[in-house]
């Protein structure tokens, strides 16, 4: 036969004081442990959500910042030129002239245009009536505007000083339509943001009067030269242009 354990002897009213004490509290701290996972659990939901809002709005940013700074950071800013284009034409036309997204060859001449000021050649910008942004390449150091948004009947490719007049009917062209396409001023006291009296020449000879109103066409070589007179410089067409 199996020996009976004895009985456990009864709790004390003061025993069972005590484990209701820690009954209670191990209850308290199961709780407690609860709460604090939902917080942890809460915190974690709330980081990843407001970092998802952060990183979309970071990347929406950044995404419009490169689509403001595309276009300017595509212009000419040579410290040779004697002012970019930030200030020329952006589609809309100018003095008759107009923009549109190929180029028109009906009628297809070039002229070149150098500029001395106080003796020292300033350089057209690549991308006068371009609108931007450009595509811009690079052969051999040079660069060159193939196109961009939109391409005005005047504009340039690079920074030779040679004009393109390039529309789809024959009329006449002149330097300050040019400039206004540019965005910048010409008269007999100003070229560009270059202040003086100015001294212009076509193919060699000197002109008299308002140089805005100088005609561009076929091989025309026009030269103006702000204070410091320079004795006009010959300029030789590439071939086939």
């Amino acid at each position: 036969m199996s020996k009976r354990r004895p009985a456990a002897a009864p709790l004390t009213k003061e025993q069972r004081r005590q484990a209701a004490r820690k009954a209670a509290a191990a209850l308290r701290e199961t709780e407690r442990k609860k709460r604090q996972r939902t917080w942890i659990i809460s915190v974690a939901a709330t980081v990843v959500i407001v970092g998802g809002i952060v990183a979309v709005a970071l990347t929406v940013g950044h995404k419009s910042d490169n689509t403001s700074a595309s276009g300017d950071s595509t212009l000419d800013k040579g410290s040779q030129i004697l002012a970019t284009t930030s200030h020329g034409a952006q589609g809309k036309t100018v003095d008759g002239i107009s923009s549109s997204g190929s180029e028109q060859l009906a009628f297809h001449v070039h002229s070149h245009l150098q500029i001395y000021v106080n003796g020292t050649q300033k350089m057209l910008p690549y991308g006068i009536g371009i609108v931007p942004p450009l595509s811009v390449q690079s052969d051999q150091g040079t660069q060159f505007a193939g196109g961009g948004k939109a391409i005005y009947w005047l504009h340039t490719h690079d920074e030779s000083g040679i004009i393109h007049i390039e529309s789809p009917k024959e009329r006449t062209f002149t330097l300050s339509n040019f400039f206004d396409i540019w965005g910048q001023k010409l008269s007999a006291s100003q070229v560009g943001p270059a202040k003086g009296t100015v001294t212009a020449y076509l193919n060699g000879k000197k002109v008299s009067g308002d140089p805005a109103k100088i005609e561009l066409g076929a091989h025309k070589v026009i030269q103006l030269d702000v204070g410091k007179v320079i004795a006009p410089k010959p300029y030789t067409f590439p071939s086939g242009v």
